[in-house]
């Protein structure tokens, strides 16, 4: 079983830097890539935040953030994975994308290098098939934000080994992490579940049953969730639940997974969450309020 020590990230954003923080917090090094540095050190300083809010609340030391942030290293190229022993992609969920990124990262990777990919509903045999190790490729599919949520779903391909599968599962267990096993359908495990629910709260705003704060407080105090559907797409970012939708849409060929109409234009209109400043709320105004 190929032993991990160094792990490249491909992507600095939310999902990338959380993996970062998390992965060098439990003692392993590192290499984390974007397209600019300005980007890399734009993350860097969300996870040395991080591990500063750890510290007020008495869950890190200092000398511990200074010893987690000297193992990770960052670069522009995908050379810089090397030396990688598992290389974790987590681009945007955008499949020909992430098929491009595989297909030009493996001609940089020692033969025994893993790769595993961060995506939240693509299919990972046909990931697989865009490297040139189908058996040594897996998905790894992290929880938002990464840092505080303790799931991580571990997913097959059709071709991928038990070695593959035993390293990937001990990394998990590594980094203080809880696996669940899903099969490569469309959208995993909690995606299948989660998804539907949020475009069906789209549908019950479209259709005009409830307003957004109205069906937020409902989810929230009816069925006990701590955010609301709504709330909750914001956060996730609606171009994301968008593309979940249209792969479960296009993977499972049922009407059920139909992208809510109202969710397609919110993304057309970029109104595409929390990190945008607007969704189905408007983030510019503390508290934030319904666009709908």
């Amino acid at each position: 079983m190929t032993t991990i020590k160094k792990i490249g990230i491909i992507g600095a954003g939310q999902m990338g830097s959380g993996i970062a923080q998390v992965c060098a917090q439990a003692g392993y090094d590192v290499v984390l890539s974007d397209i600019s540095d300005a980007v890399l050190e734009k993350a860097l300083a969300n996870i040395g935040r991080n591990y500063d809010r750890q510290i007020q609340k008495g869950k890190l030391e200092e000398a511990e953030k200074t010893a987690a942030l000297g193992r990770i290293t960052t670069g522009t190229d995908l050379s810089v994975f090397g030396e990688s022993d598992l290389v974790i992609e987590a681009a945007t969920e955008n499949e020909a994308l992430k098929r491009d990124l595989l297909k030009k990262l493996v001609p940089h990777l020692k033969p025994e290098a893993l790769i595993a990919t961060n995506t939240s509903s693509i299919s990972i045999t046909r990931l697989a098939a865009a490297t040139d190790r189908p058996a040594k490729f897996m998905g790894m599919h992290f929880m938002n934000p990464v840092p505080v949520m303790q799931l991580v779903e571990l997913i097959r391909g059709i071709a991928t080994d038990e070695p593959t599968f035993n390293a990937i599962k001990e990394l998990t267990l590594a980094i203080g992490k809880t696996a669940a096993v899903a099969e490569d359908f469309p959208a995993f495990i909690v995606n299948r579940i989660l998804l539907p629910m949020i475009n069906e709260a789209v549908y019950t705003l479209y259709e005009g049953v409830g307003g957004v704060e109205a069906i937020d407080t409902a989810l929230k105090l009816g069925a006990n969730h701590p955010m609301g559907p709504l709330e909750l797409a914001d956060f996730i970012g609606l171009d994301t639940c968008l593309a979940v939708m249209q792969v479960l849409y296009e993977g499972l060929a049922d009407s059920k997974y139909r992208p809510c109409p109202l969710l397609v234009k919110y993304v057309e209109a970029g109104w595409i969450g929390k990190k945008y400043g607007r969704g189905f709320y408007d983030y510019s105004q503390t508290p934030p309020v319904p666009t709908r």
